[in-house]
């Protein structure tokens, strides 16, 4: 293949990566703590975590993890937002030769049961706020050992008192619950002090992360990340971002700001890890839809780099309060998850003077496949080249690579592809072709200079703000409710989200009203694949063998 992109690399971007250096995450995590130990590693509400207590923290909790008596590679799920604890619990995890399951903490209780089933999680680490879901649902799961974080847990005294007392009583953002054996975090730490650590045997093709995707079968599947994949998108991150970092002045530590939930890959990598193995600081914003309260943390800090969706991007630059933050540090601006539209760009370079430099990745990719040059000047509306050791080709339904020009499914080959789905051979067989390539469901094109651009989707999936949303689990959902005799649900455009979730429903019960269904599924979906748009309809429009038309569905709305 011509890798036409490689002459548009710029100065001082290799074409190549060397991942070779560490064999696993863990030692691109002990690198860390050896050569950073007294800078702070993250920053919340006001208190700080430096690299040398990470690292004890998490070795007193990886200690901890192996008295359960749980075996090298068994399944920890993490269901926290941006807290201190996740870098924390998930260090701790990989330490002691586990496999880190992130959970989104805004799960209902059916899809959080799914997850912890299909991962096979003998453990969790879960923040208190979303206890009652797991209560309901642990006793069908393989999960028996639970550690309870609190949101004040790694605020020191009094501070971390004051959080929790606020978070519990006068924001009642902790619902009651029930969890019989529940160890707190910080005594779970506490106890794990008082043991010896020992370290594992862990190496490049071992799992690293199941990091979950929506499933084209309706079912959410795990993409399984070996540690030489997320080690291969770190170094394969940091050597992208080398012309943009060149800008931060000689000693000043690289700071960012995590806005992006890390339980979801983009955030995982492009903060966490490559923060962790270039000696980074990151910002935790537990909340980023509360954009007053993110400005407020904003103010405090001078900092470099800002990975975002369109949304958050699109939010801040529209906020009243923009201008209470000092942009002035601001060097990279990475826009992923979903298509960053050309007027948030736009009104993004005019306030901070930092073009937003869109990439494109996956799950089943660590996530960053391509990405515009870090020295960019302007949106481009394209998804950038493809990243050092990676290909990116465009197939046609056969498989085959389509003629110069023409468009055809993203393929995706390199270091950072997954090693398949977790125990589903079948699905992971449908995307990957006999010569590695992950064919994306994407369809693209790609210019003369080798930068790609997305123009269509084969699939059906929906894109929520950066979130996969998948029709087949919407409909299968909607399905069960008593009273719905089919439906189908399509991705509409959306100004604030790029696309929202509409539902068409015939009904079997003529009494059942949008307000019962919205009901539904507020106790069945998370919030973003809940439909925005609800419609009733006598039929369906279907093929003759009976296949519904979602494309036709999405044309009228």
């Amino acid at each position: 293949m011509q890798k036409t992109w490689l002459k548009n690399y710029p100065e001082g971007v290799p074409a190549e990566i060397h991942a070779e250096e560490y064999p696993s995450l863990v030692n691109l995590m002990d690198s860390a703590f050896k050569k950073y130990p007294s800078q702070a590693a993250y920053k919340m509400m006001g208190r700080q975590i430096t690299f040398a207590q990470l690292d004890e923290a998490s070795r007193a909790l990886a200690a901890y993890l192996q008295s359960l008596g749980l075996e090298k590679g068994d399944r920890v799920a993490l269901m926290m937002p941006n807290v201190m604890q996740y870098p924390v619990a998930v260090s701790a995890v990989l330490r002691a030769g586990y496999v880190v399951v992130n959970v989104n903490p805004l799960y209902t209780p059916r899809e959080l049961e799914h997850q912890l089933k299909d991962a096979g999680a003998k453990a969790i680490v879960i923040l208190e706020n979303f206890a009652t879901t797991l209560q309901q649902v642990i006793q069908q799961t393989p999960t028996k050992h639970v550690i309870l974080a609190s949101m004040g847990d790694m605020l020191g005294f009094p501070k971390g008192l004051i959080v929790n007392y606020v978070v519990r009583k006068v924001k009642k953002l902790v619902p009651a619950f029930e969890l019989p054996g529940a160890v707190a975090f910080n005594d779970a730490v506490s106890r794990g002090r008082q043991l010896s650590y020992k370290v594992p045997n862990v190496g490049p093709n071992d799992i690293a992360v199941l990091q979950y995707t929506g499933g084209t079968t309706g079912v959410s599947k795990g993409a399984v990340l070996l540690h030489r994949n997320l080690v291969a998108n770190v170094m394969q991150a940091e050597a992208w971002y080398r012309p943009a970092l060149k800008k931060i002045p000689a000693g000043e530590q690289l700071v960012s700001i995590c806005a992006l939930p890390l339980y979801h890959i983009f955030g995982f990598t492009t903060n966490m890890m490559l923060s962790m193995h270039v000696g980074g600081c990151n910002v935790l914003i537990p909340n980023p839809r509360d954009i007053p309260g993110t400005f407020k943390e904003l103010a405090k800090h001078r900092f470099h780099s800002l990975p975002a969706v369109n949304t958050l991007f699109m939010a801040m630059a529209n906020h009243a309060d923009f201008n209470t933050v000092d942009w002035s540090g601001l060097v990279i601006a990475v826009g992923g998850g979903m298509a960053v539209q050309q007027a948030t760009a736009k009104l993004w370079l005019e306030k901070t003077g930092c073009p937003i430099c869109e990439g494109y990745g996956l799950s089943e990719t660590s996530p960053v496949a391509s990405c515009n040059p870090t020295d960019s000047t302007a949106y481009t509306g394209s998804i950038g080249l493809p990243m050092p050791s990676t290909e990116l080709c465009l197939l046609d339904d056969a498989g085959q690579p389509v003629a110069p020009g023409e468009r055809g499914e993203i393929a995706i080959r390199g270091p950072q592809v997954m090693a398949g789905y977790w125990q589903r051979p079948d699905e992971t067989a449908q995307v990957m072709t006999a010569d590695g390539f992950f064919r994306t469901g994407d369809i693209g094109t790609m210019d003369e200079r080798g930068f790609f651009r997305i123009v269509d989707r084969k699939k059906d999936m929906i894109l929520v703000s950066g979130f996969n949303v998948y029709p087949n689990e919407v409909e299968d959902v909607l399905t069960q409710m008593d009273g719905i005799l089919e439906c189908a649900s399509v991705g509409i455009p959306d100004a604030k989200a790029g696309e929202a979730v509409k539902v068409v429903i015939v009904r079997k019960n003529p009494a059942i009203t949008e307000a019962d269904v919205r009901a539904y599924c507020e106790a069945n979906l998370t919030g973003y694949k809940r439909p925005k748009i609800i419609e009733f309809r006598d039929e369906l429009p279907k093929t003759p063998v009976g296949k519904i038309l979602r494309r036709e569905l999405r044309d009228k709305s």
